[in-house]
């Protein structure tokens, strides 16, 4: 930390195996750049879901916060330990009584930051209203820190903007987009808040957004099931996010992509 200046990085959704080797990677030459950091890890564990396994061993490697999304639920072990995982978050606008949280605090020194998760509802599975949920919250977790960071986790563009762009108006810290493995490059800031529509993936270079080319075209072109299978390579994509936030105001003051 350098004049009460906080680093923060968020990796774009790791996808398998060699997503999770890129991102060891990374971390072994630049862990000690960063205060914090984030990974969205729903499809970590063979494209759908987290181990707590690979969960374990992502923490060891320096992950201080792991976000997620509507896959988090794939591996049906994370039932047994999510509730006792404690750098890990599942979206907020899950009903009441579903396992895990939608946000967390983390002590950093003498600092608290915290980290919320939401899903969006266009193109998606029908959930509680983020946009509720948000303010019913947001007030209580700024009397205790003003470092608040947010992924969202949805398909449209759009709705990322515009909640977005709510969310600015509360004195958000960083409001990143996951889901659609693609990095965009509409890096901002955003009335004192760093901004990204989405941050990308880590993963396979040779696929569809981490997954076989053959089993996306079968699906694609005979519109029949055909099961997912994260693709093989040795050439891998990582995509993130650095961003600085003022420890004291929890206003950013830069934002980088990483590819």
């Amino acid at each position: 930390m350098e004049n009460n200046k906080l680093k923060i990085l968020f990796f774009g959704d790791v996808v398998g195996r060699i997503g999770r080797n890129a991102i060891t990677d990374y971390l072994r030459e630049n862990k000690q750049n960063y205060d914090f950091i984030i990974l969205n890890a729903e499809n970590a564990s063979h494209g759908f879901g987290l181990t707590q396994k690979n969960y374990n061993q992502l923490a060891e490697v320096g992950i201080n916060c792991f976000t997620s999304g509507n896959h988090i639920w794939d591996k049906k072990e994370i039932f047994n330990y999510i509730d006792n995982a404690d750098k890990l978050i599942r979206p907020m606008n899950y009903p009441q009584g579903t396992k895990g949280v939608g946000y967390r605090i983390f002590n950093l020194g003498e600092y608290k930051i915290c980290v919320m998760n939401f899903l969006g509802r266009v193109f998606m599975q029908p959930l509680d209203s983020q946009w509720k949920l948000f303010e019913d919250e947001i007030n209580k977790i700024k009397e205790i820190t003003p470092i608040v960071i947010i992924d969202f986790h949805a398909e449209a563009t759009a709705e990322k903007i515009c909640f977005a762009k709510f969310c600015a108006s509360f004195g958000i810290s960083a409001f990143i987009g996951t889901h659609t493995h693609v990095q965009t490059a509409d890096e901002q800031i955003m009335s004192g808040m760093a901004y990204i529509t989405d941050a990308g993936f880590c993963g396979a270079e040779n696929g569809v957004i981490g997954m076989e080319y053959t089993t996306s075209l079968t699906r694609m072109t005979t519109c029949l099931p055909e099961r997912f299978e994260v693709a093989q390579d040795n050439v891998a994509i990582l995509n993130a996010v650095e961003f600085t936030i003022d420890a004291f105001t929890g206003k950013a003051t830069e934002i980088k992509r990483i590819n």
